[in-house]
C-alpha cells in the first residue's frame, strides 16, 4: 500500500465483561435489566465513550437496548483498564492469518 493514502478507520469498538461485583441493574420500558456487557468506543478526539448492555433481570433475550455507564470510579476505572488492554493488543498484532 501506498504511504501517500490516507487510511479511514470508522470505528475502534471493544466489548467488556463487567465482572459479577460491578454490575447494576437499571429498567427501561417497565422492564429491568441486569448490565453484564460494555461497549467501549474510542472518539476520534480520542476519549471514550461507553454503554451498558444486558439482559433482563426476570429472564428471557429481551431487546438489545443500551444503558448509560454510571460515573462511578470503579467503572472509570475498568473502562480505562479495558481500553488500555485492547491497546496492547492490538499493537501486538500478528497480521492476518
Amino acid at each position: 500500500m501506498s504511504s501517500d493514502v490516507r487510511l479511514e478507520v470508522s470505528a475502534l469498538a471493544i466489548n467488556v465483561t463487567i465482572p459479577e461485583g460491578l454490575r447494576w441493574t437499571d429498567t427501561r420500558r417497565g422492564e429491568e435489566f441486569t448490565l453484564t456487557t460494555l461497549n467501549v468506543r474510542l472518539l476520534p478526539d480520542g476519549r471514550l465513550a461507553a454503554k451498558a448492555y444486558g439482559r433482563p433481570t426476570a429472564g428471557g433475550r429481551g431487546t438489545y437496548v443500551s444503558f448509560p455507564v454510571p460515573e462511578r470510579p470503579e467503572l472509570v476505572t475498568l473502562v480505562d483498564a479495558a481500553a488500555s488492554r485492547a491497546g496492547a493488543l492490538w499493537a501486538a498484532h500478528r497480521g492476518l492469518s
